[in-house]
């Protein structure tokens, strides 16, 4: 558990929590869920006692829960957001609170995510691409003067943002490149849930990397697309991505308000536009994120709609080739099917000149259907549908 006071132009870090609210600047509490699962009423009361503020048990069992979606709640003393942000797999995008307004920050390394598993426990064969959208939740308690976080034990952004507060602790920069510190919890929430935004922004690319593989695997005449189930898992993580973009906009929009209603802890209108300014920077991010996707899932289905499409025109040429086929050999079974029927007398048939002249009427009859098909635009070549 890491505590910070931060104030206008200090970062002070404290070992335990204090008995006390702080009456310049704010506490920034955090906390992983292992830390708060130990004793969850022990952690509780020292929350009460450093802001006087008591948690609900509902909100309790919700910080806990490492399924719960994202949303927002609210009470008289505090405001409880629910935030589901990607998981490190060391290869997505990098994010740092701090750094997304004023500088660079440092990130800390973690393992990589758990595979990706149906209810039935059966491993899916999920894209590299894909599987970085693992997902885990932070709550974030916002309170007058502090503000609480909960997550899981790896987290890119807090790490990030932990690790510039400790640089800035005991150091004072003044100038134009001076670190500007948050001016309130909200600030800091806001910049947090910002960089974890971003992160979904920087899938854009590999996402859409992956999509042009399967486009042009899917449209490769020189050998069948077989990887279905790959396609139909990305298509299902796509539209969790969805899902989960909707959610966390519904969050976000729901803050809004609850800035909007709230004086508490805000003590000018400037500060408050800032905030207002800050949220809707985050939804517009968001609704990037939930535009992409959808983006996204209607390439996935037009490209195997123009796949079935090509299928079905390899198709068609095939069986007009072979019904032309069909068509000029028709009449000549007719012809030796004549000459093959059991009469003692027939035309030709003792004829020295016959054998040619079935040949020959064989031929031409080939010859003006030829040239009937070809008046009809049915032997069509490939290189002249191209031009």
């Amino acid at each position: 558990m890491d505590i910070f006071l931060i104030s206008d132009n200090h970062v002070s870090q404290s070992l335990e929590i204090p008995d006390t609210v702080p009456v310049k600047g704010f506490l920034w509490i955090d906390a992983t869920h292992e830390e708060v699962a130990v004793d969850p009423e022990a952690w509780r009361s020292a929350i009460e006692c450093a802001t006087g503020v008591q948690i609900y048990d509902p909100h309790m069992t919700d910080t806990l829960n490492p399924n719960h979606p994202s949303y927002f709640d609210s009470t008289q003393d505090y405001g409880m957001v629910v935030f589901r942000k990607l998981m490190l797999n060391g290869t997505a995008g990098n994010g740092s609170a701090l750094s997304s307004a004023n500088g660079d920050g440092k990130t800390a390394a973690s393992p990589p995510p758990p595979s990706t598993t149906d209810n039935d426990g059966a491993k899916r064969k999920i894209p590299a691409a894909l599987s970085k959208l693992a997902t885990q939740p932070v709550t974030f308690l916002i309170m007058d003067h502090a503000l609480i976080t909960v997550h899981e034990r790896y987290s890119r952004t807090i790490d990030a943002t932990r690790t510039r507060l400790l640089e800035l602790c005991n150091k004072t920069e003044k100038g134009p490149h001076a670190i500007r510190l948050p001016a309130s919890p909200e600030d800091l929430l806001l910049r947090l849930i910002n960089a974890m935004v971003d992160q979904y922004l920087d899938l854009r690319q590999p996402l859409t990397t992956q999509l042009d593989r399967w486009q042009r695997a899917l449209l490769d005449p020189r050998r069948p697309f077989k990887d279905w189930m790959a396609l139909l898992d990305a298509r299902i993580e796509l539209r969790k991505l969805e899902n989960l973009c909707e959610e966390q906009h519904d969050a976000m929009q729901e803050l809004r308000d609850y800035f909007v209603d709230t004086d508490d802890g805000i003590e000018i209108s400037r500060a408050k536009d800032l905030l207002l300014v800050r949220i809707n920077d985050v939804m517009e991010h968001i609704t990037r994120v939930l535009n992409h996707a959808r983006r996204l899932e209607s390439s996935i289905e037009s490209a195997v709609q123009i796949h079935f499409s090509a299928v079905a025109h390899r198709t068609n040429e095939i069986m007009r080739t072979l019904t032309v086929i069909t068509a000029l050999f028709m009449p000549l079974t007719l012809i030796t099917g004549i000459f093959g029927m059991n009469f003692e007398v027939m035309p030709l048939l003792k004829s020295a000149l016959g054998f040619w002249l079935t040949m020959g009427s064989m031929a031409l009859v080939v010859v003006v259907m030829l040239v009937f098909f070809q008046r009809r635009r049915y032997l069509e070549s490939q290189a002249l549908d191209r031009r």
